[in-house]
């Protein structure tokens, strides 16, 4: 979107919802569309416009946006049939899905904040509070708003910590998620979520604890065949469920990230698992995997990342045969997961184009053995003591738990210096930063600190 009088805010909105609409026939027209999508989405900066303006159509420009990526996922079975999907298609939709939620979130904070803004009282749990945080696809809305859950529904979160953020950059793509789980109803109609979470391995929890579980943003995949998604929500839910008894053998995470084994699961692994096993082997995600290519192995090397090859959360956003069902986020956090998820960018681009590695003090040593210590205590022990050591699983190494602390404490101060000059600039302006004016603060504070960022210390330099 050029820069434009506010009258012309929706006429600029048209256009990329024109090219959306463009029927295609060809790899470089499919490619060349979604190129423009992306440069035209990316370029708009709402301080163009009138923000008053703005704030009054957000809700319903939300739902445009909401309603192009529906209907652009609606397409992907369409262009996988005619042999479209090249790699730089696949890239491309998930560039253009990546800047449209950035716009809506943008939109919605901008909506929340400014003398439109209606009270948005307090979010217990995804899928919760007022109607703009729950967009809803048209073809699954019922009466009232609330969002009916069905066996087998996938859920792709992201939560608040800048080890979320790190999870949802780790791979080639810029994802905005960091987890996913699987919903399971029971015979009673209880609801649960089967998940892998890094602290506890493979477990079960009722959805609406897993729902309030620190999270800024959930989405809600359905599987199109029914009763195979029913099927996987039950497999998984047993074969974890048997896992977890008196003299089970629990399922710990797997920092591997592997995909060709399934002693120990990952998130998305498990959700691999459930499908795999309800189909008798003959449904696997992901149709697009995640590649993870770094010339600094050192971060990855140091998380135990052993493959190049995953299933990361956000793949699941590619898959055809899933609707996107309804989407929901915190406009009070979206924010700071943006500023989270560039200060991550810029701290892996920085790892590569510079040769920053980190270096490991003695009291992050400390804190590693300490870590390490306290992951055999029970798990009353650990909840109590989580203030004071790390809260890690029995697997994690050493090396992993000191890799995670310095990442924690290097983003920590960025991510903090960041927030002040947004919340400076929404009091002056009414609208948050800029993504591009994000990143030039971001290597404005590169440019400050040279050799030593926090606890990456560049190469040469030691």
């Amino acid at each position: 979107m050029a820069p434009v009088a506010s009258s012309s805010f929706e006429n600029d909105l048209e256009r990329i919802e024109i090219l959306a609409a463009t029927p295609v026939t060809s790899t470089a027209l499919l490619e060349r569309n979604l190129n423009c999508i992306y440069e035209q989405a990316a370029a708009a900066r709402f301080d163009d416009y009138d923000v008053a303006s703005i704030a009054r159509v957000a809700p319903s420009v939300m739902y445009r946006l909401f309603d192009l990526r529906v209907g652009l996922r609606e397409k992907l079975a369409h262009y996988e049939m005619l042999g479209l999907m090249t790699p730089a298609a696949i890239q491309g939709f998930r560039d253009v899905f990546r800047v449209l939620r950035y716009m809506s979130d943008m939109l919605g904070e901008i909506a929340s904040i400014g003398p439109y803004s209606g009270d948005s009282g307090y979010l217990l749990r995804g899928f919760t509070g007022e109607e703009n945080n729950t967009l809803i696809n048209y073809a699954f809305y019922r009466d009232g708003r609330a969002v009916a859950f069905r066996s087998g529904d996938v859920i792709l979160v992201r939560g608040r910590a800048h080890n979320s953020a790190a999870i949802a950059r780790i791979g080639d793509v810029d994802s905005q998620f960091s987890h996913i789980g699987i919903v399971h109803i029971d015979d009673r109609g209880d609801h649960w979520m089967v998940e892998s979470l890094i602290e506890d391995g493979a477990i079960i929890n009722p959805l609406g604890k897993a729902l309030d579980h620190d999270i800024v943003r959930a989405v809600l995949y359905r599987n199109r065949d029914a009763d195979l998604a029913a099927r996987a929500a039950k497999s998984i839910f047993d074969y974890v469920a048997a896992s977890r008894v008196r003299g089970g053998k629990r399922i710990l995470y797997d920092f591997s990230m592997r995909t060709d084994e399934t002693r120990n699961l990952f998130c998305s692994k498990l959700v691999r698992l459930a499908f795999a096993q309800a189909s008798g082997g003959r449904f696997v995600l992901p149709t697009y995997p995640t590649r993870i290519v770094c010339k600094n192995r050192d971060f990855l090397d140091r998380v135990g990342v052993a493959t190049d090859m995953t299933f990361a959360p956000a793949d699941i956003d590619m898959e055809s045969s899933f609707d996107l069902v309804a989407e929901w986020q915190d406009y009070r956090e979206t924010a700071n997961v943006r500023l989270q998820d560039f200060t991550m960018d810029k701290l892996f681009d920085w790892m590569e184009r510079y040769n920053y590695r980190f270096d490991e003090t003695s009291a992050i040593r400390l804190v590693s053995v300490l870590g390490r210590f306290a992951s055999h205590f029970s798990e009353g022990a650990k909840q109590t003591l989580s203030s004071v050591f790390p809260r890690v699983p029995a697997n994690m190494p050493r090396k992993t738990v000191a890799v995670v602390a310095m990442l924690h404490k290097t983003a920590e101060p960025i991510y903090h210096e960041l927030q002040r000059q947004n919340q400076q600039l929404v009091m002056e302006t009414g609208v948050p930063m800029h993504g591009l004016d994000i990143f030039s603060a971001l290597e404005a504070i590169r440019e400050r600190c040279g050799n030593r960022i926090g606890y990456l210390v560049r190469n040469g330099s030691w």
